[in-house]
């Protein structure tokens, strides 16, 4: 097994309320060149959590940071209607139901690594992802 020692969170940038399926989000990454879908772990509208690329290699989803890390997407991010620039507007489009899988994904992921910090993909890039203050959300994990 990998040692891990971060537990980064992400979002799929999609619109509020239109569901992805790994499958789909395993073709844009495809698509990019990458070998699998980058993240191990996706997060459906509905709470339910979906097998990504095997834990047991390394993801595809933060630049950097793949080797000891585990990437947790929820289905989401952004608003359902474009701006008035014509641009989707990040947002915490986390369902209650997205919320309750994503703290207990995190604290299953904690128990197996317990040194392992949680992040935010905004704090290794310059993106909104996640769309949500992860170290304020989860500082008590």
């Amino acid at each position: 097994m990998r040692e891990i020692n971060k537990i980064i969170i992400h979002c799929s940038a999609t619109r509020e309320g239109q569901e992805m399926s790994v499958e789909t989000i395993r073709s844009w990454h495809l698509k990019r060149g990458f070998s699998d879908i980058g993240y191990h772990y996706l997060i459906h509208l509905n709470g339910l959590i979906s097998y990504g690329r095997n834990i047991k290699r390394s993801g595809a989803h933060t630049k950097g940071q793949n080797k000891n890390s585990i990437g947790v997407c929820y289905v989401g991010g952004v608003e359902s209607k474009r701006g008035a620039n014509g641009k989707f507007i990040a947002k915490d489009t986390r369902t209650p139901d997205q919320k309750l899988a994503l703290l207990d994904l995190l604290k299953t992921l904690k128990r197996l690594s317990p040194n392992a910090t949680i992040h935010g993909h905004n704090e290794f890039a310059a993106k909104s992802c996640p769309c949500f203050d992860v170290k304020n959300e989860y500082c008590n994990i």
